[in-house]
């Protein structure tokens, strides 16, 4: 029997599912504080949305002349050498996913409105239900994933439609004034910028089960594309809707924003059922964190014996042991509670690690003329991979600069990973030989 494939439109819902977070129906508040502009704010999530399609068309090309599972450790490794895609990978297997896992799953406990009921222990009782799901077999991962982002997708356009639709409560300036230009040009802009893009991210998500894929060549950049499209697409009118129906005043400083406008729109009960539904939805986006981070330890796994534990034992056979050493991860990050920090530093290693993969872009030109059959090719090159390079580098830079302790710990983690990996040289002389 042949190994089962994914589709595109797998693929595509993985990528809508690690995009679609909390961060869409939480953070406009806070964006309030600084900017009052609605067209500026409006801009501010187009252009989040912008940088993440810039990725993406990077990513499309990269993997499609690559064709390995694993990110950016696959990426990495095969432009750049061994040791940057070791580090991009070690990133990837101790705080990439597990620390985003961990996050999430307190919010979906958090978040859900009836009963007491204890975050941590509920938290890795989800994450183990998840995993458990996962470990059984590609399909049933499948299934899983796209019938949880369907209805996930689907609710979020219903909010969209039933705000489009009924009518507005408040008046809403939404021409530019005077104010538009000098908000966008703005530090407050800026750094509301920062965390948009957070709320972007997983537009790379497909990128790491490459290899998964029916026909990577045409799947892959269905997926990316697709995905992040559609994501810019509900994310923009998510909050056109909010501040259409809603007073900028009552949304400052107000976490829970999409729970105050669908009561603002249908009533309070009908907000309490939104805050579950959500709630609940969110588990869409831990399981295709679930599936997707352990492809980046059994691709270690297959190339370092230090890692060979966890390779699995046929081409067939899932990692299901990747699968619950980043369980375990998630687990002491949930007990411990260190993981807030972890996000920021892993966040700017991660935005590093993505960086580096646009770059491979130039290189992959040079060196191959990017002319092997089934390459997707960016469209306006270079256009796309300069704006992503520089709003990369202008992110990275002001998060060293204002989160200087996160940062020297993102270093550290670096150094241990550099260790492992020279460990893994002085015990295992003989390369590793891939069957």
């Amino acid at each position: 029997m042949s190994k089962y494939k994914i589709g595109s439109m797998t693929g595509m819902a993985i990528v809508v599912a690690n995009m679609i977070g909390t961060g869409v129906f939480t953070s406009l508040g806070f964006q309030l504080k600084d900017l009052s502009s609605i067209p500026a704010i409006l801009t501010l999530w187009l252009l989040g949305g912008v940088l993440a399609l810039s990725g993406a068309f990077s990513y499309a090309e990269v993997g499609t002349s690559i064709k390995k599972s694993g990110g950016e450790f696959a990426f990495l490794s095969s432009i750049y050498g061994p040791l940057i895609g070791y580090l991009a990978g070690w990133i990837s297997l101790t705080v990439g996913f597990a620390a985003p896992i961990a996050l999430s799953a307190i919010a979906v406990v958090e978040y859900f409105p009836y009963g007491q009921l204890n975050v941590k222990y509920v938290g890795i009782g989800l994450i183990a239900a998840i995993t458990f799901i996962h470990s059984q077999n590609l399909r049933t991962s499948s299934l899983f994933q796209n019938i949880g982002t369907l209805l996930k997708v689907l609710l979020i356009i219903t909010i969209i439609l039933i705000g489009l639709f009924l009518p507005s409560q408040n008046h809403v300036e939404y021409s530019p004034g005077g104010n538009f230009i000098d908000e966008i040009g703005s530090a407050a802009f800026a750094v509301a910028l920062i965390y948009v893009s957070y709320s972007y991210s997983g537009w790379n998500a497909a990128a790491y089960i490459t290899e998964e894929f029916k026909s990577p060549s045409k799947s892959l950049p269905f997926a990316l594309l697709g995905g992040t499209l559609l994501v810019t697409l509900m994310y923009v009118l998510l909050q056109f809707i909010f501040l259409k129906h809603v007073p900028a005043n009552e949304l400052l400083g107000q976490i829970d924003v999409g729970a105050i406008a669908i009561k603002k729109m249908l009533g309070q009960e009908y907000g309490a059922i939104f805050g579950a539904t959500i709630s609940l939805l969110l588990i869409s986006g831990i399981s295709a964190m679930v599936w997707v981070g352990p492809r980046v330890t059994s691709s270690m796994a297959k190339e370092y014996r230090l890692w060979s534990y966890f390779k699995p034992q046929s081409e067939r056979e899932i990692p299901k042991r990747s699968l619950w050493l980043q369980f375990f991860i998630s687990c002491f990050l949930i007990l411990t509670g260190t993981f807030e920090q972890i996000l920021i530093y892993c966040g700017v290693l991660l935005s590093i690690s993505s960086l580096l993969v646009v770059l491979g872009i130039f290189k992959l030109r040079r060196n191959k003329n990017n002319q092997n059959d089934g390459v997707y090719k960016s469209p306006l090159f270079p256009f796309f991979q300069i704006l992503y390079i520089l709003l990369s580098l202008w992110m990275i830079v002001f998060v060293f600069m204002n989160n200087t302790y996160e940062a020297i710990a993102g270093v550290g983690n670096l150094f241990l990973g550099l260790a492992t990996y020279y460990l893994d040289k002085r015990i295992y002389k003989e390369p590793i030989t891939i069957s």
